[in-house]
């Protein structure tokens, strides 16, 4: 099984965040413009929440609040979930799963290096499977060689 970094190696890493103190519209705009599920929410260097569309769907649009006027920091989920580098993919995907999670930043040594979704997840996964039935199929044909 591959590791989340090696996962990280295929995609860009290219971050995207906000501060708590930007507007929910400013995230949203991020979100449409760079069609993304979630941003990062940063202090400096420091990771201090995560912000999803689902947090600005529920939080703010169900509720008839303004996203012009409500901050990042009032709707952010505060407790970030993370994953490191060396963690197996299974294990990421299980916390996913265990967590109702579809953003994970990943962190190393205190610092973020990337995030992953659960369609990064997905997508690595079912290209694993893909490889291992070709595999089996194979060997069970007698064309399979190490």
């Amino acid at each position: 099984m591959i590791s989340i970094n090696q996962l990280l190696e295929s995609k860009s890493r290219q971050l995207f965040i906000v501060t708590a103190e930007d507007t929910v519209s400013t995230a949203l705009e991020m979100l449409a413009k760079e069609k993304i599920g979630a941003v990062m929410v940063m202090d400096g260097p420091k990771l201090v929440g995560i912000l999803s569309e689902r947090d600005c769907a529920i939080k703010v649009a169900l509720p008839g609040r303004s996203a012009k006027e409500t901050k990042v920091s009032e709707i952010m989920t505060k407790t970030v979930i993370t994953v490191d580098p060396s963690q197996p993919l299974e294990s990421c995907m299980k916390q996913m799963n265990d967590g109702d999670i579809r953003h994970l930043p990943v962190v190393e040594g205190g610092q973020v290096t990337g995030m992953v979704s659960i369609g990064d997840v997905s997508k690595e996964m079912l290209k694993l499977q893909t490889q291992l039935i070709s595999q089996l199929e194979a060997y069970i044909r007698g064309g399979f060689s190490v």
